[in-house]
C-alpha cells in the first residue's frame, strides 16, 4: 500500500482518545466546525445589527426625510412571520401537512397566541427603542451599554425562573454595572465645523457640509434619551426573554411555532403603535418614506438575523457567546473609530474592557460537585 492510500485510509479512520472510545470527526461547513460557524455569525450579526441601524439613523442629508422606526419594526416581524412559515413549510415537506399543522397549532389554539401578548408586546417596545437608542448613541457606547440585558436577564431569571446564581456571577454583574457607568462617562467629542475635499485642480475648498450642519446633527442627538432608551430596553428584553422560556418549558411546541405566534402578536402591537405615533406622517409623505436599500438591509437584519442566531446559538455554549459580545464591542468601536468619527475617552476604554470581562465571567459554567469533589481529592 503506497503512502498516499495509508494518509488517506488515516484521514476516514475516527480518532481515538487515551481510554480508547471511538471519537466521531467533527462534521464541517466550508472549512469551518459548528463552534466556529457559529461564533462567526454571532459576532457578524451583533455588529453589523449595531452598525448598520446607527449609520442609517445619521447619514440623512439636510432636507431628507428620515425612515420612520415604526414602519421597520413593523416590516420585521412581517418579515419574521413569512421567515419562520417558509421553515415550517420545508419540515413538514408537503402543503397538506403545513396546513395541518397552522390549523392545529395556531388557529385550533388561539390561547397559545394569547400567551404571547406579553412578551411580544415588550419586544415590540424593545425593537423600538433600539432605533431611539442608535439615534443618539454612538454605536460603540450603545454596543457597550447594551449589555445591561445580562443583568436584568439575571434579575429576572431568579425572580421567574427561580433560578439560583452563585457569589461569582453577583461580581461579575457588579463588574458590568461598574463597566458601564464608566462608558457612560464618555464625553461627547466636538463635531468638526467643516471638512474638506479636493478638486479636480488638486486646489482647498470647504466641502458643503457646514458648521451649522454639523451642530444640529450634535443637537439632534440626546445621550440622555439614547440612555434612557437602552435602559428601557434592556429590561423590557430580560423580562420578555425569561417569560418566554418559562412558556416554553411548558409546552412542546416547536420553536418555528411559537416564533409565528410571537410574531402575529409582536406585529399586532408594532401596528397599533405605528398608527398611534406615525399614522399622520404616513398618510402625509407615504409609509415607505425615506427607504432605501440600507433600510430594507437594517430590517432584514433585525427580522432574519434574530432567527439565524437562534439557530445556531445551540451549537455555541455560554464561553462561546460571551467570546463573540466580547468580539463585537470590539469591531463596532474599531469601525466607529474610523467611519463615525467616534473618539474614545480613557473611561470609554477602561469601561469597555472591564464589561467584556465581566461578560466572560458570567459566562464561564458553574463548578458543578462533582467537579469540585475531583479538585479537592488533587
Amino acid at each position: 500500500m503506497s503512502q498516499q492510500q495509508l494518509n488517506e485510509k488515516e484521514i476516514l479512520l475516527p480518532i481515538t482518545n487515551p481510554n480508547h472510545k471511538m471519537i466521531p470527526r467533527e462534521t464541517r461547513i466550508i472549512g469551518f466546525t459548528r463552534k466556529q460557524l457559529s461564533l462567526i455569525i454571532l459576532v457578524i450579526q451583533n455588529s453589523t445589527l449595531v452598525l448598520m441601524m446607527r449609520y442609517s439613523r445619521i447619514r440623512q442629508k439636510p432636507g431628507e426625510n428620515m425612515y420612520m422606526a415604526s414602519t421597520a419594526v413593523y416590516l420585521a416581524e412581517v418579515v419574521k412571520i413569512i421567515a419562520c412559515l417558509g421553515v415550517l413549510l420545508y419540515q413538514k415537506k408537503s402543503f397538506g401537512r403545513f396546513c395541518y399543522v397552522i390549523q392545529k397549532e395556531i388557529i385550533g389554539q388561539p390561547h397559545e397566541t394569547l400567551k404571547m401578548f406579553i412578551p411580544s408586546a415588550l419586544y415590540a417596545l424593545q425593537n423600538n427603542l433600539l432605533y431611539v437608542a442608535l439615534s443618539n448613541l454612538e454605536a460603540a457606547t450603545f454596543q457597550v451599554t447594551y449589555q445591561m440585558k445580562i443583568l436584568s436577564t439575571a434579575v429576572f431569571s431568579v425572580v421567574l425562573l427561580e433560578r439560583k446564581l452563585t457569589h461569582f456571577k453577583w461580581f461579575a454583574l457588579v463588574l458590568l454595572m461598574i463597566g458601564v457607568t464608566l462608558v457612560q462617562l464618555q464625553t461627547v467629542s466636538p463635531v468638526k465645523p467643516s471638512t474638506k475635499v479636493l478638486n479636480n485642480d488638486n486646489f482647498e475648498k470647504e466641502s458643503t457640509v457646514t458648521a451649522t450642519v454639523a451642530a444640529q446633527l450634535l443637537l439632534a442627538q440626546n445621550p440622555i434619551i439614547g440612555l434612557f432608551a437602552v435602559i428601557t430596553s434592556c429590561v423590557s428584553s430580560g423580562f420578555a426573554g425569561c417569560y418566554f422560556e418559562k412558556i416554553l418549558k411548558k409546552t412542546d411546541t416547536s420553536m418555528w411555532i411559537r416564533n409565528i405566534q410571537l410574531g402575529i402578536t409582536g406585529a399586532l402591537f408594532s401596528l397599533i403603535g405605528m398608527i398611534f405615533y406615525d399614522s399622520y406622517a404616513i398618510l402625509n409623505g407615504g409609509f415607505l418614506q425615506g427607504y432605501d436599500s440600507l433600510t430594507y438591509a437594517v430590517i432584514a437584519n433585525q427580522a432574519l438575523g434574530g432567527l439565524l442566531v437562534a439557530i445556531v446559538v445551540k451549537y455555541a455554549d455560554s464561553i462561546l457567546k460571551g467570546f463573540a459580545t466580547s468580539l463585537s464591542i470590539i469591531i463596532s468601536g474599531i469601525i466607529s473609530f474610523y467611519w463615525f468619527d467616534f473618539h474614545p475617552t480613557i473611561q470609554f476604554i477602561l469601561g469597555a474592557i472591564i464589561v467584556i470581562i465581566s461578560t466572560y465571567l458570567y459566562g464561564r459554567p458553574d463548578k458543578t460537585p462533582k467537579t469540585l469533589s475531583k479538585v479537592s481529592e488533587n
